[in-house]
C-alpha cells in the first residue's frame, strides 16, 4: 500500500510541475501577445485610430450629406406620429400668432425704412419657423445670443410691439436710448442679450456665459443664434472649440438660409454645410428642416436635455430659405432669379405649412385668418404710430448716462454742448427731442 501510495504522489506532483509549466508557457504567450495588440494601436493623444496599410485619402464626395430631420411634408401633414409633440390647440394656435405677427411687423416697418421714417430695417421672411420653433422648445430663463433676425424669438417671449418700434425708432421709450441700428434688440427682462452688428461676436460670449452658468449649476442652458456666413469667422470655430473642451451647456442654432448677404453658400463652403463641423469638434449635431415648424421645437428641446443633463455643447442647423432682402440696404434679385424666390415662398413657406396642420386639425379656417390677419395688422399700426410720435431722447444722456458719477473731462464736455445748444437752438431741431431724460 506504501508503494502504490508514493507512486500516485509521485504522479500528481508530476501531474502538477507539468500543468505549472503549461500555465506559464500560456500566461507567456498570451502577455506577448497582449503587449503585441496594444503597441499595435495608435496612442497618438487626440485622436481615436486604428492603422491602416492602405494609401487612401478621406473624399468629402464619399459620403452622404448629413440628413434633414423633419416631422411634417410640405402639405402639413404629420409623417410620423411618434414624432408628433402634441403641442394641442392653444399652444399651436399661438405659435401661428406669433409667425404671423413677425410677418406683418415686418412689412410694416420695411415699407416704413423706404418711406424714409427709419434709417434701416431686416425682414425675417421665410425664417420665422426657426424663431417660433426654437423658442417655444425653450425655458423662458435660458439665455439668447442672437445675431440680428431673431426677432420672434423676443416676440414668443413677450416683447411688447412698443418696444419693438421704440426701439427701430430710437426714440424715448427705447432701452438703449437711440444708440444702437434699428432691430440691434436687447431685454434682460427677458434674458436676451443686446445684438450686435459685427458677426459671431456673440459666439465666444455665449460659450463664456454657458460656461458660468454650469459652474453655477443653475439648470438653465445659454441658445447662440447664427447664420451660415457666420461661421466662416475665426470668433465661431473659437467657441465651437472652447464650448465642447470646456463642455458647456450652450446650443448653437445656424439658421442656414442659402445666402450671407449677396454669397451663396456654395462661395462660402465646400463642405456639407455647417453641420458637418459639430462632430469635428466633438458636439452632437443635427441638422432640421427649419421651414418645419414641428421638428424645429422637437430638436431644439432635445437639444437644450442633452445640455442640461450633460453639460456638453449641441450644434443645430436649421436649413431654411431667406426669402426677403438681406436687408433694407440690400437688393436680392441682383445675385438670384425671382423665380427661385417665388418657388420658395410657395411650396416651402413655414407659416403657410403650419395654417394647413392646423386647417387640417379642424382649428382655423379662412374666418379666423380674416379676423386675426385685421387685428393683427391694427395692432402693428397702432404701435408704430405711438412711437412715430414720441420724442427723441435727450441729448444730455450721452453725458449723464456714461459714469455713474461725471468725471471732471465729461463735465467740461457737457457744459460746452448745453452752452453751445442754448446759444445755437434755432439752427438745431431740439422740439424734436426729450428736454430732460427720463
Amino acid at each position: 500500500m506504501a508503494a502504490v501510495a508514493k507512486v500516485s504522489w509521485s504522479v500528481i506532483n508530476g501531474v502538477r510541475r507539468g500543468l505549472w509549466r503549461y500555465n506559464t508557457i500560456l500566461w507567456s504567450l498570451n502577455s506577448r501577445t497582449l503587449c503585441s495588440s496594444l503597441e499595435e494601436q495608435p496612442n497618438f493623444p487626440g485622436s481615436r485610430s486604428k492603422w491602416t496599410e492602405k494609401l487612401d485619402f478621406v473624399q468629402p464626395d464619399l459620403y452622404d450629406g448629413i440628413p434633414v430631420y423633419r416631422v411634417m411634408d410640405r402639405k402639413g401633414n404629420i409623417i410620423d406620429p411618434a414624432y408628433d409633440p402634441k403641442l394641442g390647440e392653444e399652444m399651436v394656435v399661438r405659435m401661428y400668432h406669433r409667425m404671423t405677427l413677425l410677418n406683418t411687423m415686418d412689412r410694416i416697418m420695411y415699407e416704413s425704412q423706404r418711406q424714409g421714417r427709419i434709417s434701416f430695417y431686416m425682414t425675417n421672411y421665410g425664417e420665422e419657423g426657426t424663431h417660433i420653433g426654437s423658442a417655444a422648445a425653450l425655458d423662458e430663463k435660458d439665455l439668447v445670443y442672437g445675431q440680428y433676425r431673431e426677432a420672434g424669438v423676443l416676440m414668443w417671449r413677450g416683447f411688447p410691439l412698443d418696444q419693438f418700434m421704440n426701439q427701430c425708432y430710437g426714440n424715448e421709450g427705447d432701452g438703449g436710448k437711440g444708440r444702437q441700428m434699428p432691430v440691434h434688440y436687447g431685454s434682460l427682462a427677458h434674458n436676451f442679450v443686446t445684438i450686435s452688428s459685427p458677426l459671431a461676436t456673440q459666439m465666444p460670449q455665449a460659450v463664456g456665459s454657458a460656461y458660468a452658468y454650469k459652474r453655477a449649476q443653475n439648470g438653465q442652458c445659454v441658445i447662440c443664434y447664427f447664420g451660415e456666413g457666420t461661421s466662416s469667422e475665426g470668433d465661431a470655430h473659437a467657441a465651437f472649440n472652447f464650448s465642447a473642451t470646456l463642455e458647456c451647456p450652450v446650443i448653437f442654432f445656424c439658421r442656414n438660409n442659402g445666402y450671407a448677404i449677396s454669397t451663396p453658400t456654395s462661395e462660402q463652403y465646400r463642405g456639407d454645410g455647417v453641420a458637418a463641423r459639430g462632430p469635428a469638434y466633438g458636439m452632437a449635431t443635427i441638422r432640421v428642416d427649419g421651414n418645419d415648424v414641428f421638428a424645429v421645437y422637437n430638436v431644439t428641446k432635445a437639444a437644450r436635455h442633452i445640455t442640461i443633463t450633460e453639460n456638453r455643447p449641441v450644434l443645430i442647423e436649421a436649413m431654411t430659405y431667406r426669402i426677403g432682402h438681406h436687408s433694407t440696404s440690400d437688393d436680392s434679385s441682383a445675385y438670384r432669379s425671382v423665380d427661385e424666390v417665388r418657388h420658395w415662398d410657395s411650396t416651402q413657406h413655414p407659416i403657410a405649412r403650419l395654417r394647413a396642420y392646423m386647417v387640417s386639425q379642424g382649428w382655423w379656417d379662412d374666418t379666423k385668418e380674416k379676423q386675426w390677419k385685421d387685428d393683427c395688422k391694427r395692432q402693428v399700426m397702432q404701435a408704430f404710430a405711438r412711437a412715430e410720435r414720441r420724442q427723441k431722447p435727450c441729448w444730455k444722456e450721452m453725458f449723464t448716462d456714461v459714469y455713474d458719477k461725471m468725471p471732471d473731462h465729461i463735465k467740461e464736455q457737457y457744459e460746452y454742448m448745453q452752452a453751445h445748444v442754448q446759444e445755437y437752438e434755432d439752427h438745431y431741431p431740439v422740439k424734436n427731442f426729450a428736454k430732460e431724460s427720463h
